[in-house]
């Protein structure tokens, strides 16, 4: 073929109205969450089911309210919880959704793009694992939906929650995140469970019983206490956390932190988890954990510090934990959305630009998602659905670029190949995982 004959094909290809994907269709989406790069790695992909999704409002009554709390009282409230719900859909549900929020000043609208269909019907017959979604300080049940709605993709029903004194919109006292992170996650645990009055068809579906949990910074920090790291008393102590040592429920050791475990819980992501660095766990409080967990991080996370979230992962010492490093990236490794549109401009009353919040200044951050999707999938089907053949996702030579490519012209592998399972060679490139077993 001609050059000329060329150039007019791709011409004409490119004006034609056949000519139509879903990856077009996803660019053109505003603030799509949904999106999976070209070079992602092999877990990443969206699964066989439709998705649905649904607001659910809980209340949890009778909890400490830390914002009213003074040297003469300690009120109590009814603490309400707002969750997303993402959860495979009936066959032939059309795809597609937005979602009304607001950026990190708190007030800024956006809308985001997805391709759950917003209240359609369960998928039937079948019931799936539940996976809880805790996000940071300040944040909302918005910031890993992308997260929320590939899980459900793959036959997983997952509750976002927005945790009160916590979000954009309502950030106050600390104190407040410090005491209720664990339980906020193990009530949402508790309620989803127990869906037959308010939810009987999403009741249906669920097997609570095999639950991950999936924190984000301070969202890692409850996941890891709902998982037996119980806090130190030095945590306790602080002038600057809980008022009137309230943070005690949490205590390593007492009947009130041993009491929020639960059996249900079968695996742990947390994502630049929050703590160790200001003392909130020692040794002894690590070595409670007693979930499988996979940490992510950032190499120079300088929020919740790289090198204590290294101590978390090596002092974990009753589990099996690993820890999947983004070198260079910051606080926002992994979890966050990409950023909408509407955050890359200043806005009055914040200190820095809100696309901050959500971007890493060296990596892409979907790039980011699509490896965190990756290694979740992999390790809840292992944890959650006993998925044995994903453990092979997970067996790794520690630093990415010290495996070896040996291919097979037909693609097939070498015995000597050693490069990251799912990874097309080049694409792991600035990654470490690493794995310890129980001590």
């Amino acid at each position: 073929m001609t050059p000329i004959k060329t150039a007019a094909l791709a011409l004409g290809l490119l004006a034609s109205p056949l000519v139509t994907s879903p990856v077009s269709a996803q660019m053109t989406a505003h603030n799509p969450i949904d999106q999976t790069r070209p070079d992602a790695p092999e877990l990443a992909a969206f699964g066989a089911h439709a998705i649905g999704v649904r607001t659910l409002n809980f209340v949890h009554p009778g909890q400490i309210d830390i914002l009213n709390v003074t040297d003469a009282a300690t009120p109590t409230y009814d603490r309400p919880l707002t969750v997303e719900v993402w959860y495979p859909a009936a066959e032939g549900t059309a795809p597609g959704t937005t979602y009304e929020t607001v950026i990190r000043d708190g007030r800024t609208a956006t809308t985001l793009s997805g391709r759950a269909a917003r209240d359609a019907a369960p998928v039937a017959g079948q019931r799936f694992p539940l996976v809880i979604i805790s996000h940071g300080y300040p944040g909302n049940r918005f910031l890993l939906s992308h997260l929320g709605e590939n899980l459900a993709s793959k036959g997983y029903v997952v509750a976002s929650i927005d945790h009160a004194d916590s979000t954009y919109s309502d950030q106050a006292a600390f104190g407040s995140t410090l005491l209720n992170r664990p339980r906020d996650q193990r009530f949402v645990l508790d309620r989803m469970a127990d869906l037959t009055a308010m939810a009987p068809d999403l009741a249906a579906i669920i097997d609570a019983s095999n639950t991950g949990v999936i924190g984000y910074s301070m969202g890692g920090y409850g996941a890891l206490i709902l998982g037996g790291a119980g806090v130190t008393q030095a945590a306790v102590d602080l002038p600057w956390g809980t008022p009137k040592g309230l943070l005690a429920a949490n205590l390593a050791g007492s009947d009130s932190h041993e009491a929020i475990i639960d059996d249900r819980v079968k695996a742990i992501i947390a994502i630049g988890p929050w703590g160790r660095q200001f003392g909130f766990w020692d040794e002894a409080g690590l070595a409670g954990l007693r979930k499988p967990t996979m940490i992510m991080a950032g190499s120079v996370d300088d929020v919740s510090n790289y090198p204590a979230m290294r101590q978390i992962f090596e002092q974990a010492t009753g589990t099996t934990r690993h820890l999947l490093t983004f070198e260079n990236a910051n606080h926002n490794a992994a979890a966050p959305m990409p950023a909408p549109v509407e955050s890359w401009q200043p806005v009055e009353g914040l200190d820095f630009i809100p696309f901050d919040h959500y971007a890493d200044p060296v990596w892409d951050t979907l790039r980011m998602n699509n490896i965190a999707q990756h290694f979740a999938t992999g390790f809840l089907d292992l944890h959650l659905k006993g998925d044995t053949d994903k453990a092979a996702y997970f067996d790794l030579v520690p630093v990415s670029g010290e495996g070896v490519v040996a291919l097979n012209e037909d693609g097939t592998r070498k015995p000597e190949h050693s490069y990251w399972k799912g990874f097309a060679p080049r694409t792991a490139a600035g990654l470490r995982f690493e794995t310890r077993q129980p001590e």
